[in-house]
């Protein structure tokens, strides 16, 4: 999804199940924005916002597909910033679906501006173990510095003594291309687990011209080291990485002809 805050008509089980029968998604992530405007720490409805995590994780559970739970941090920068907001709140989610073998935790979205590996490691041991009171063996992703890019950095210091921890690698297929995917191949060989929570076949910002040439190099990287992959954004924002046309308000029960070039690039995979 995109911000679940700005675009909660997405959280759909109709438009859920036209992804997995249709499109041969198994996997939804709920992006939960921490702070930009309505976020959950900046002034957002707090109770709405864990409401549409409920409904959006029931509603793929219901699908039997994979649900992401991702505290979306992008403009704090920093996870510390809110790590006890982080903590109150997975407490609440990972107690709710401790059951629910489906869920994964994604503890921290796309640190960035300076922020350091030992900085997320710090935020990341004093969040996972609230997960793992609840459910001891859900999977838990964690970010990666330079907005979840650095994957070569956090392979040469991992976090030790838990099971069933996976680390982020985010592209953009017009703005990254070779040299991130030899960092993400040194992770690799440092055995280091990862899930690329998000990506786009356009430019970083999430806009300009798709890029389906080195869009392809990489799924090919991806399917050859047997790594999962999640695209934003199912929303219809006028912008290239959303998956739905500006002028398609459908939030399920989509046609080629309600789909962007990055929408029909998708859906075809």
């Amino acid at each position: 999804t995109h911000g679940i805050s700005w675009y909660p008509q997405y959280i759909d089980k109709k438009g859920f199940k036209n992804l997995r029968d249709r499109w041969k998604v198994n996997t939804i992530r709920l992006a939960l924005y921490t702070e930009e405007y309505a976020g959950y720490c900046s002034g957002g409805d707090k109770k709405k916002l864990e409401e549409l995590v409920v409904n959006g994780v029931e509603m793929a559970t219901d699908l039997g597909m994979y649900v992401i739970v991702d505290w979306h941090i992008l403009s704090d920068g920093n996870p510390n910033t809110h790590v006890k907001e982080a903590k109150a709140f997975f407490k609440k989610m990972s107690k709710k679906f401790k059951k629910n073998k489906n869920a994964i935790y994604e503890i921290c979205n796309e640190p960035n501006s300076g922020t350091t590996w030992k900085e997320i490691k710090n935020y990341a041991k004093k969040v996972i173990p609230v997960i793992r009171k609840n459910s001891p063996k859900s999977v838990i992703v964690v970010g990666t510095p330079t907005w979840s890019q650095d994957v070569d950095i956090a392979a040469k210091s991992p976090i030790k003594n838990y099971k069933n921890i996976v680390y982020s690698l985010h592209f953009y297929s017009g703005t990254h291309k070779e040299d991130l995917r030899k960092r993400a191949n040194e992770a690799l060989k440092a055995k280091l687990p990862l899930l690329v929570t998000e990506f786009g076949i356009t430019d970083a910002s999430g806009n300009g011209k798709v890029n389906k040439k080195e869009a392809e190099k990489w799924i090919k990287f991806l399917r050859k080291n047997k790594i999962g992959f999640c695209i934003w954004n199912l929303s219809n924002k006028d912008e290239s990485s959303a998956l739905i046309r500006a002028n398609c308000k459908k939030t399920n029960g989509w046609t080629d002809k309600n789909l962007t070039t990055q929408g029909k690039w998708y859906k075809k995979l």
